[in-house]
């Protein structure tokens, strides 16, 4: 009978034992931050994880950002005036004209690997990008004629011709480890096809530069980064900001919807949201004590696009007149209710140093009814003809219909092309009020939603439209993108050039702008070209969006507010637990 009881003993402790592991390795998978003290890591909600660590390859915003945290660039963007700043450069690059070279010096640096970051990590980013033709890079480095490391702190770069985007742009590219990839680049080298063989690479353990490297993905689950404590910056001042990082790591958990990140949030699950907050939800959190709401401008341009290759808006004057009948401050009120900024340029107002003020504006300050007069008076001088014009012999606002174009045909109904509002409600309802807008003027225009992807493949491939709505959510701040939205060469397919605006004076300009080494220089031809866009009108400037964010309040200190949001590199270099 002992036996039998001792054996049902030992049987019930082995089962006890079987059972603590079990929950011991639960806890690892659902709380890994365990060793570390939970108030020193910063907790955040994505909708989505990373689609991949290669960085050659990593397009999608969900990559970038966690990528953003691992390999850095030579220069960044200082969070108050958006001057580039010296990063893992020392200093800001010296310009020999003469011989179309830049020079730049190294900080000491490690990789988290313990290895000297060096003049050839640089030189090798360089060459991999060109030799395999990198396309999320390569437009930023085909002009780099030859790469020279005289010494390990020292990168000479020889252009082959003068281009202003290869300071804020080529130079801002992310470095990676030569040691971790030049066994790589031997191998897929060899294969049929070696850019398709190099992006497809799969990355478990990228090495960092960066504030933090990589402990832990659990895919669908978390990512889990800790503190790089060979992180370059770490205890020095860089641009007024002494650098950490100040927090053990940071967890990415995943949560899929905007819904769930948000009652996380509130929960007390996440400390912030790594997302844009809609309107829809600032009553419900503005009330809440522990919400810590940050509102920023966003380099960002959500536009109505005309197809200027054909009738009707192949006429300028047309185009004017649409812009006219575009009520801004409707747009901001109403359908972003307020949390958004009112755009007059194809850059927004937050670049600062690029933005020109002085473009010509249509409607501004009129009243709804101001605004179809002046229309009118736009069309009717350029010979247009109505049925029943707007205005009527007491010069009052009535319904227009018949539009007639100047050669006297009936005008056709067009559509303007949105996005589905299950994609975005905001510019499915700005399609619906230029609908309503252009028709007081008897214009017959009529609003389609298009899921996103056919809208695309409508107006970039075919090419076969007459006005849409789209929007570009994150900008460079450099301005480069404006002569490649309106430059004649990219009016192709799949081109950037989607509108088919030629104008050979902007081509001009714009040529002349890419290259432009002097910045003061630059901006006066970024003016111009502003300026000529905006008096033909290729594309009307709708809004640009306020960034919402939100953080619990009582958690950590030392968020960055810059344009783009407070979650950017100096924020995370600065958090300190509180």
């Amino acid at each position: 009978m002992r036996r039998k009881n001792g054996k049902t003993n030992r049987v019930s402790g082995s089962w006890i034992i079987l059972v603590l592991c079990v929950l011991a390795l639960m806890a690892s998978v659902l709380f890994p931050l365990s060793r570390a003290s939970a108030a020193d890591m910063l907790k955040m909600g994505v909708l989505e994880e990373p689609k991949t660590l290669n960085i050659w390859a990593a397009g999608d915003r969900w990559s970038l950002k966690i990528l953003g945290l691992i390999y850095q660039p030579l220069y960044i963007r200082d969070p108050k005036t958006l001057d580039l700043v010296p990063w893992l450069a020392a200093a800001l690059p010296e310009y020999d004209e003469k011989n179309l070279c830049y020079t730049v010096k190294l900080r000491p640096a490690k990789w988290s690997d313990g290895t000297e970051l060096t003049s050839e990590d640089v030189a090798f980013t360089g060459r991999t990008i060109q030799e395999f033709k990198v396309p999320r890079y390569l437009s930023k480095w085909k002009f780099v004629k030859k790469i020279e490391t005289p010494d390990k702190q020292t990168v000479k770069f020889y252009l082959s011709e003068p281009q202003a985007i290869f300071v804020t742009r080529t130079l801002t590219t992310p470095i990676v480890q030569k040691k971790q990839w030049e066994d790589v680049i031997t191998k897929v080298k060899g294969d049929e096809k070696p850019l398709r063989s190099l992006l497809r690479h799969k990355v478990e353990m990228p090495i960092s530069s960066g504030p933090f490297t990589l402990k832990e993905w659990r895919s669908g689950a978390y990512i889990y980064v800790m503190k790089n404590n060979l992180f370059f910056g770490s205890g020095k001042t860089i641009s007024g900001h002494l650098l950490g990082p100040y927090i053990e790591g940071i967890i990415f958990k995943v949560y899929g919807t905007s819904d769930a990140a948000v009652l996380a949030l509130k929960k007390g699950s996440i400390d912030m949201f790594w997302w844009g907050i809609q309107p829809g939800y600032m009553e419900d959190l503005k009330a809440n004590p522990e919400m810590e709401i940050f509102t920023n401008e966003k380099s960002a341009l959500y536009y109505l696009g005309f197809n200027v290759r054909k009738p009707p808006f192949n006429d300028a004057n047309l185009r004017r007149a649409a812009a006219t009948l575009v009520g801004e401050d409707f747009i901001i009120k109403r359908i972003l209710q307020g949390y958004g900024v009112k755009m007059y340029s194809i850059i927004p107002p937050g670049n600062t140093f690029w933005y020109c003020p002085d473009v010509p504006k249509y409607g501004v300050g009129l009243s709804r009814e101001e605004r179809i007069k002046k229309a009118y008076r736009i069309l009717s001088d350029a010979g247009y003809t109505w049925e029943t014009p707007p205005i009527d012999d007491s010069g009052n606002v009535v319904n227009g219909e018949g539009i007639m174009t100047p050669d006297g045909k009936l005008m056709e109904k067009f559509t303007i092309l949105t996005p589905p509002a299950d994609y975005d409600p905001h510019r499915a309802m700005c399609g619906m009020m230029m609908q309503e807008w252009l028709r007081m003027l008897g214009i017959p225009a009529y609003s389609k939603p298009m899921a996103f992807g056919a809208l695309i493949e409508q107006v970039k491939v075919r090419r076969d439209f007459d006005a849409f709505i789209l929007g570009y959510g994150s900008l460079s701040l450099d301005p480069d993108y404006l002569r490649n939205f309106f430059i004649s060469t990219n009016n192709k397919t799949r081109g950037w050039n989607m509108s088919g605006y030629n104008n050979p004076a902007f081509d001009k300009i714009a040529n002349q702008s890419a290259e432009t080494m002097n910045r003061d220089e630059r901006r006066k031809l970024i003016w111009e070209m502003q300026k000529i866009i905006m008096g033909d009108v290729p594309y009307m400037p709708l809004y640009n969006p306020k960034l919402i964010e939100v953080a619990r309040k009582g958690k950590f200190t030392g968020w960055v507010q810059m344009l783009g949001g407070i979650g950017n590199l100096w924020s995370f270099c600065q958090l300190k637990p509180l």
